[in-house]
C-alpha cells in the first residue's frame, strides 16, 4: 500500500512552521480521535496516520530527510521490510499526549478507552547499526545479513517474566490499571492527574514467582542474524528503519526498531553527484586531435565510447541512464564523462622539433567558438 504524503495528511504546505505543524496535527487528531468515532476503524487508521506524519514533520532532521528522499528517507518503504510507521495507540499516548491538554478530560491517555489504556506498555529500545554499501549495491539494491547482539524474548517463560508460565496478582495500589490518579483543588476547580503506579511499574500486576533465567525481565541477550532488504538508490548518511527488529520489550512488551545507517564506500574511479556519476577521462593530445575509441568504467562494467576528432578539454559526454536510480522515484541518473587532455611534461628533442613545426600551422592556432569561450555554458552543459 502506497503511503500518503505527510503534508497532505496534515493538510499543510511544505513551508509550514513548527507551530503550524503542531496546530494541524492537533486538529486532525481531535477530529479522528476514537473516543469521538467509536467503532470506526477508518477514523482510528487516520488518527494513527496523523500521528505518524507529525512524528516525522515535527523533527527537523527527519523532516529534512523526508523532504529530500520521501518515505524512503525516513524508513517508510512499503513492501521492502523497512517501516517508520505502525505506531500503536500506546506509542501515540506516550509521545504526543501533551499536545492535547485537557481536550479529552483528564489527559490524553486517560481520555481514550478508560483506565486500561493508561496501563504501561513496555517498549524495547531501538538498535542502531551501520551498513557499508558499494555503488553496485546502491545501483541494484541488495540483501545484507547482519549479526547483532540484542535483547530477545526469554524462551523459558515466553517473555512473561514468570517462572513456568507463573501466576500473577493484581496490583493492590492501582487495582490493575497501571496508573494512579490524584485529584487536586485549584482556583480553576478540581484537576485530575495520572502517573505510573510506583508499586507495579505500570504493569497492573505483580509476578508471584520470577523466571530464574531472565530474572523476571522477560528478555535475555542473544545474537541474532537479521536479513535486510536495502532498496536501490540509497545515499550515504541515509537512515532506514526496520520495524520491530530492535530490542524486545520487557515482560511481553513490543520490540523497538532497528535503525540502519547507510555508509557509502568510495568507488576507485567514479564520483557520485546525486543520482549522476562523474568519471574523469584523461586522453592524449593526439587522441583529442585525431579521435579515438576508448572504454570507460560504469557501475556494471566497462562500456566503449567514441571521442570525436578535435574534442576539446572540458567537454562532457553524457551516457544516459548509466548513473544511479532514484530511491523514491522512477528513472536513473547519467554517467558524465569529463574529458581532460593530458599535456606531456617532458619531450625529446625530436618531439620538440615536430611540435614546433606543427605550431606554425594555422590549424594549431587557438580559435575557440563563442560557446567554447562562454564558461557558464560549459558548466550548464555539465549539469543539465
Amino acid at each position: 500500500m502506497t503511503k500518503r504524503d505527510y503534508y497532505e495528511i496534515l493538510e499543510i504546505d511544505r513551508n509550514a512552521t513548527e507551530a503550524d505543524i503542531k496546530k494541524a496535527y492537533r486538529k486532525q487528531a481531535i477530529r479522528f480521535h476514537p473516543d469521538k468515532n467509536p467503532h470506526d476503524h477508518t477514523a482510528e487508521d487516520k488518527f494513527k496516520e496523523a500521528a505518524e506524519a507529525y512524528e516525522i514533520l515535527s523533527n527537523p532532521d527527519k523532516r529534512a530527510r523526508y523532504d529530500r528522499y520521501g518515505h524512503q528517507g525516513v524508513g517508510n518503504n512499503s513492501g521492502g521490510g523497512f517501516s517508520g510507521g505502525g505506531m500503536s495507540m500506546d506509542d501515540i499516548f506516550s509521545q504526543f499526549g501533551d499536545i492535547f491538554g485537557g481536550a479529552f478530560g483528564g489527559g490524553f491517555s486517560s481520555g481514550f478507552g478508560g483506565q486500561t489504556r493508561g496501563r504501561k506498555v513496555n517498549r524495547g529500545s531501538n538498535l542502531r547499526v551501520k551498513v557499508k554499501l558499494n555503488l553496485q549495491d546502491i545501483a541494484h539494491g541488495v540483501e545484507k545479513k547482519i549479526k547483532v547482539n540484542k535483547y530477545v524474548s526469554c524462551s523459558y517463560c515466553n517473555g512473561s517474566g514468570a517462572e513456568n508460565g507463573g501466576s500473577y496478582t493484581t496490583c493492590s495500589t492501582c487495582r490493575g490499571a497501571g496508573q494512579v490518579s490524584r485529584v487536586t483543588n485549584t482556583f480553576l476547580g478540581q484537576m485530575q492527574t495520572s502517573s505510573t503506579c510506583p508499586t507495579c511499574g505500570g504493569d497492573g500486576k505483580i509476578i508471584t514467582k520470577k523466571c530464574t533465567h531472565c530474572q523476571g525481565n522477560g528478555v535475555v541477550q542473544e545474537e541474532e542474524i537479521i536479513p535486510l532488504n536495502i532498496p536501490a538508490g540509497v545515499a550515504d548518511g541515509m537512515q532506514l528503519s526496520v520495524s520491530g527488529k530492535g530490542n524486545a520489550g520487557a515482560r511481553g512488551g513490543i520490540a523497538g526498531d532497528m535503525i540502519v545507517l547507510i555508509e557509502e564506500e568510495q568507488h576507485p574511479d567514479l564520483v557520485r553527484d546525486g543520482n549522476n556519476l562523474i568519471y574523469n577521462l584523461f586522453i592524449s593530445f593526439t587522441d583529442a586531435a585525431l579521435g579515438v575509441k576508448l572504454e570507460v568504467p560504469t557501475v556494471d562494467g566497462k562500456v566503449r565510447i567514441t571521442i570525436d576528432p578535435g574534442t576539446q578539454a572540458g567537454k562532457v559526454l553524457r551516457l544516459k541512464g548509466k548513473g544511479l536510480p532514484s530511491v523514491n522515484a522512477y528513472g536513473s541518473g547519467d554517467l558524465l564523462v569529463n574529458i581532460n587532455v593530458w599535456v606531456p611534461k617532458k619531450l625529446s628533442n625530436e618531439e620538440k622539433t615536430i611540435l614546433e613545426k606543427l605550431s606554425a600551422s594555422p590549424n594549431f592556432k587557438p580559435n575557440p567558438t563563442s560557446s567554447e569561450r562562454n564558461f557558464s555554458e560549459r558548466l550548464r552543459d555539465l549539469f543539465n
